[in-house]
């Protein structure tokens, strides 16, 4: 493991991470808006198991290829974007008399979620430079196996996130489940969510590398 300075320098950064506002939180928010808190908090453990595949490649070097082939890091930011572009456009296009309040929507299947949850965190490419970026600065080669130091951060890293973001599917379940009392409200909702996976999907799209 790191030093004992380097470690707590660790988790004051990875906390402070964890809280600040991004995609996977976005992406936990526009689920349990748009089918509550269940949904939400699937998302969230989707995103978890996603954040795994991540770890485990950094602590391999498998990451160090999208860093180095600009090929590799197109293919994987392009997949990742327009998955999330096809789930937005898909809310968006929805039937509006599916949004009555006598004939909403029939709730995705939770497992169905999950897995867009995995897919959605894995085929992001800026996840796998975050983890090979972030986690090797924390890492002192002569204090045990650097792939091992990577993937336990790596795993302290994700739990936290996750836990941030069950607290945040429960606080926007919550209000989902109010709002979806109105028709007016579920089209509110319908086109947050479906918005947000479009905007998610265009950032990455469009980012840099």
């Amino acid at each position: 493991m790191p030093e004992k300075a380097a470690f707590l320098t660790f988790l004051v950064a990875a906390l402070a991470l964890n809280l600040a506002p991004g995609p996977d939180m976005l992406y936990v928010i526009g689920r349990s808006l748009g089918q509550g808190k269940r949904a939400g908090i699937v998302s969230a453990l989707g995103i978890f198991v996603g954040c795994l595949v991540h770890i485990i490649a950094a602590a391999v070097g498998i990451a160090a290829l999208l860093r180095s082939s600009l090929v590799a890091f197109s293919v994987v930011r392009y997949a990742g974007a327009a998955y999330l572009v096809y789930l937005g456009v898909r809310m968006l296009t929805a039937k509006e008399s599916a949004l009555s309040a006598d004939a909403l929507p029939k709730p995705e299947a939770l497992n169905k979620i999950f897995y867009q949850g995995v897919i959605t965190n894995v085929l992001n490419p800026k996840v796998a430079m975050f983890f090979l970026a972030f986690l090797p600065q924390f890492v002192n080669p002569k204090t045990g196996l650097v792939a091992l130091q990577i993937i336990v951060m790596g795993l302290i890293f994700d739990v936290g996130g996750t836990l941030v973001n069950l607290a945040v599917a429960l606080a926007a379940g919550r209000m989902g489940d109010r709002l979806r009392r109105s028709t007016r409200a579920a089209r509110v909702q319908k086109w947050f969510a479906g918005t947000v996976f479009v905007g998610l999907g265009a950032r990455l799209a469009l980012a840099r590398r």
